[in-house]
């Protein structure tokens, strides 16, 4: 045989020499949860490893993951149902925990990039992502919603605006607000093909945002849909995102490579909480060796064409990697 491909398998340095994907703690996005208070570490029972965190602990646990060389970082809040109403008021407020925590925390860390969350179900007495009227989630009128969201967010010091909400238009709406209010320079990374999925469960457990009545399928997409995906980043570029991003990942991976290889954007890719629990649950049967099996996953991912990857496992590759 002239032609014998275990050649370049045979020794880890030829291994290394020829592989063709890499992943990089630079390409790893750590999602938080945070939650008002002092000294709170709650762990997200349906995601072990995983925590609600008031800002005095936080700080501290984004200081570890920077000394690994972890510098992005993506904020959700779990916000308390007395401060929740139809049109999530509490979102923009001056007030609110989430805002003043954001600042304070590229105050600390003014080197780290900070991703925001843009949707109403935090914020919502209803648990969607938009308004809703007559049991009808209703788009046009949730833009000036997300719009003034997301100037708040960009006004607190969030470096990328993170619209996961799913309505048509919202990311030149946002555009056109944080332009307005003199926010030219910060970024959106558009939730661009966000699918009606069955592994958010653990997310929702973390910040008690479940829908209150019906689901989300009327505008996160049809699981079964790939081309469909195309339309939204269409959509999306026109609109002036900056990021375009695939949830859940492990997934989608084909939605990952459609996009990677139609667009000229940055593509982001989120492993969504159920898709780690799953592999901790096994990793804790016995079934799985975690250390082996999160870092295949990730490369997956990244394979797939993903330049970046929002998962709970970030700190986790950074350690075993540092």
């Amino acid at each position: 045989m002239n032609q014998r491909p275990r050649r370049n398998r045979r020794t880890p340095a030829l291994r290394n020499m020829v592989r063709e994907t890499r992943l990089t703690v630079d390409n790893l996005i750590y999602p938080l949860f945070l939650v008002d208070g002092k000294k709170i570490k709650n762990e997200v029972k349906s995601l072990p490893g995983n925590y609600r965190w008031s800002l005095d602990l936080l700080l501290t646990e984004i200081e570890a993951c920077m000394k690994l060389g972890l510098r992005s970082f993506i904020l959700f809040p779990a916000v308390k149902e007395s401060l929740k109403d139809k049109k999530a008021t509490y979102s923009y407020s001056s007030k609110n925990f989430y805002l003043k925590a954001a600042t304070a925390i590229k105050k600390r860390f003014p080197e780290c990039c900070l991703i925001s969350d843009v949707a109403m179900d935090p914020y919502s007495s209803d648990g969607h992502d938009g308004l809703v009227k007559k049991g009808i989630i209703v788009n046009d009128p949730t833009l000036p919603i997300l719009g003034k969201m997301a100037v708040a967010q960009a006004r607190a010091g969030f470096d990328l605006i993170g619209p996961s909400d799913m309505m048509d238009g919202r990311i030149g709406y946002i555009r056109q607000a944080l332009d307005k209010a003199g926010f030219t320079d910060t970024g959106i990374m558009s939730y661009c093909a966000k699918y009606a999925s069955a592994f958010y469960g653990p997310f929702r457990d973390a910040l008690d945002s479940a829908p209150k009545a019906g689901d989300k399928k009327t505008y996160q997409m049809d699981p079964a849909n790939k081309r469909e995906a195309l339309i939204e980043a269409n959509l999306d570029i026109a609109e002036g995102a900056d990021f375009l991003m695939v949830k859940p990942a492990i997934h989608y991976l084909d939605v990952i490579h459609l996009l990677h290889e139609n667009t000229d954007l940055p593509i982001a890719a989120y492993q969504v909480s159920g898709e780690c629990a799953m592999l901790v649950a096994a990793a804790q049967k016995g079934w799985l060796d975690f250390d082996q099996a999160m870092p295949e996953a990730l490369l997956s991912i990244r394979r797939a064409g993903a330049d970046v990857i929002l998962t709970y496992f970030a700190k986790d590759w950074a350690m075993n990697h540092a």
